[in-house]
């Protein structure tokens, strides 16, 4: 069975919804590599949309999962629970930046704990509306499509969807956009849809994902924060694909000096498994009564144990501060390849959550089509990347945090030719 053959079967037997990238097939994978069927290899600088920031297949993490293989699969932690459920709580409860005492519990998805997220603040403050951003991405269920600023192509076909829930406009130096006009457009909201006293939550990704890498300035952080304080709304942190090292902390909220009432968190948390956690403040945590928070699958124990490996991992290699050499290291071959190439239009990010974007050099106008020629030049020099942005100019570079120096240095060497043209 070769590539074209499975592309042609995979046509015929799933939806086209289900939109796919590559045209070639996984046959195995090692820390930041991946090899099709026919046996191509792939420097992976996608790591499975943000989930591998301790790479493919990392011993401990297989070694965790092996062991609990051995113990039991599933209970349902509702029915059954389990001990190492509370103690993954535990350790987050330490590790996250939430005031005073925290609690946290467990889903499977990214939109799993955003949803979960809103109906806990929602409990809590019992106030309907909930206040996102242009540009945000928060999943693909119906209330995270709401929250979600983007419509293609997430949202196009599907509403009408949940309502009281607004968008504000997200701070974008690239596009002009600064801190205060932001923050004004949050009151345009009080002021035309909906009262202050009605809102139960702002929830805000420290750094836009799929909305192009965006990162949030300290002063729009503090300007949230100071105005949930004034109108008793909590400031929820999505943290799905910022957290577990990527951005040079465990959290990205760590680059703040306020702290979210709740944050979510999923992707890299768990190594490859199917695990996500909302953390919060305890008492707004307790709010849903008993049976009000859970799910069939939710807090996998296999899921579980491969999350405690990830953060013995994190800590053990010290991949927040590799995420910070990585990065910067990346920022100055970006930089170089600025001189000649005109089209690079940004470089952003935070740790190794580092994107580039792409504009027209004849029309400053954002260039969908150079960044997919930049990512299918790429490709056919075995280097894998991912766009994202408002209007798919960006390049967003989400390698394992765990790649080999000499690897990192061949994929950087490819993406400057890449970039010469």
């Amino acid at each position: 069975m070769n590539n074209a053959e499975l592309n042609q079967r995979r046509l015929q037997a799933t939806p086209r919804g289900v939109g796919v990238m590559c045209d070639y097939y996984a046959q195995k994978a090692e820390n930041a590599t991946l090899w099709d069927i026919e046996g191509n290899e792939v420097i992976d600088f996608a790591a499975g949309i943000a989930v591998l920031n301790t790479g493919h297949r990392h011993p401990k993490v297989i070694a965790a999962i092996e062991a609990q293989l051995k113990a039991f699969t599933h209970t349902a932690y509702q029915i059954v629970p389990y001990e190492s459920y509370v103690t993954l709580a535990e350790r987050i409860n330490d590790l996250a930046p939430i005031d005073g005492p925290a609690k946290t519990t467990f889903f499977t998805t990214g939109a799993e704990a955003v949803e979960n997220a809103v109906k806990i603040a929602r409990a809590y403050t019992r106030r309907p509306g909930i206040i996102t951003f242009g540009g945000g991405f928060h999943g693909r269920t119906f209330m995270t499509m709401a929250l979600t600023g983007k419509v293609a192509p997430y949202k196009i076909g599907f509403g009408p969807f949940p309502g009281s829930v607004y968008h504000g406009i997200y701070p974008n130096a690239a596009h002009g956009v600064t801190t205060d006009e932001a923050l004004n457009s949050l009151e345009r909201i009080f002021k035309a849809d909906i009262a202050p006293d009605q809102v139960a939550a702002i929830v805000v990704e420290p750094v836009q994902g799929e909305g192009g890498f965006n990162v949030a300035p300290p002063a729009f952080m503090q300007g949230l924060r100071a105005l949930c304080d004034t109108h008793g709304i909590l400031l929820v942190a999505d943290e799905v694909q910022t957290g577990f090292a990527r951005t040079g902390k465990l959290f990205a909220m760590q680059h703040y000096d306020v702290k979210p009432d709740l944050m979510t968190m999923a992707k890299s948390l768990a190594g490859g498994m199917p695990l996500s956690g909302v953390v919060g403040r305890a008492e707004v945590m307790d709010a849903p009564a008993p049976g009000g928070l859970g799910g069939t699958y939710a807090g996998n124990p296999l899921a579980v144990a491969a999350a405690h490996a990830v953060l013995d991992v994190i800590e053990e290699e010290q991949l927040c501060q590799r995420a910070n050499q990585l990065g910067q290291h990346l920022k100055e071959v970006l930089e170089h390849a600025r001189q000649s190439c005109p089209a690079i239009a940004d470089i952003r990010g935070q740790g190794s959550m580092v994107a580039v974007e792409f504009n027209d050099p004849a029309t400053g106008k954002p260039s969908a089509e150079f960044t997919k020629q930049v990512q299918d030049k790429a490709k056919q020099e075995g280097l894998l990347l991912l766009s994202c942005g408002v209007y798919g100019n960006v390049i967003r570079f989400l390698y394992p945090l765990t790649i080999p120096d000499a690897q990192f240095t061949k994929a950087l060497d490819i993406l400057a030719r890449v970039l010469k043209g």
